[in-house]
């Protein structure tokens, strides 16, 4: 493993740390703020918000498999390391939800944490205290994968909406579509 590869995968884990801790603290010191700022009573109308909330999980959690969910959460690295190793050269893929958003997982993040019949002012702060850490963590992850993949990354950036897919643009019409 080159020196750079190891010093980008220890920043990674010493980023990862950071926002364990600061996550952490963030629980552990939370007080409820129950003030409504919003409340769907009309069960058809709380039904559809209830059902946004749990495609939000859905699209998270396929999104972790679609790439390789062991590897994402740290898994692949220890077991590789246990055994003495070598990660395999990061490959860029951009399969199913990749080809039209960079972020499925965050996405799913902001629908679970928006799609609420009731909002409270405790949970909007921290919706939008989850929505500000997650633009601020893509402005990062972004620019470490456009040093690790550049150009092509860049392309896929031109062609895959960040989070809403709101035009039918699709990496995939692209040449540089990997399934």
């Amino acid at each position: 493993m080159d020196a750079n590869r190891a010093g980008f995968g220890r920043a990674q884990h010493l980023r990862a740390v950071r926002q364990l801790c600061a996550l952490l603290l963030l629980y552990w010191q939370w007080q409820p703020i129950p003030t409504p700022v919003w409340t769907v009573n009309h069960p058809v109308a709380a039904g559809a918000i209830d059902a946004v909330f749990w495609l939000g999980w859905v699209v998270l959690v396929v999104s972790t498999f679609l790439l390789n969910h062991f590897e994402l959460f740290g898994l692949s690295q220890v077991f590789m390391h246990l055994f003495g190793k070598q990660p395999p050269e990061a490959k860029f893929r951009t399969p199913l939800l990749y080809r039209y958003v960079r972020h499925p997982i965050y996405l799913g993040i902001l629908l679970a944490v928006w799609a609420t019949p009731a909002m409270t002012v405790g949970h909007l702060v921290y919706s939008l205290g989850i929505t500000a850490y997650i633009l601020i963590g893509i402005q990062l992850e972004e620019h470490d994968l456009i040093q690790q993949f550049g150009n092509r990354y860049r392309r896929y950036r031109r062609h895959a909406a960040m989070l809403v897919p709101l035009s039918c643009r699709s990496f995939a019409a692209s040449q540089d579509a990997d399934i």
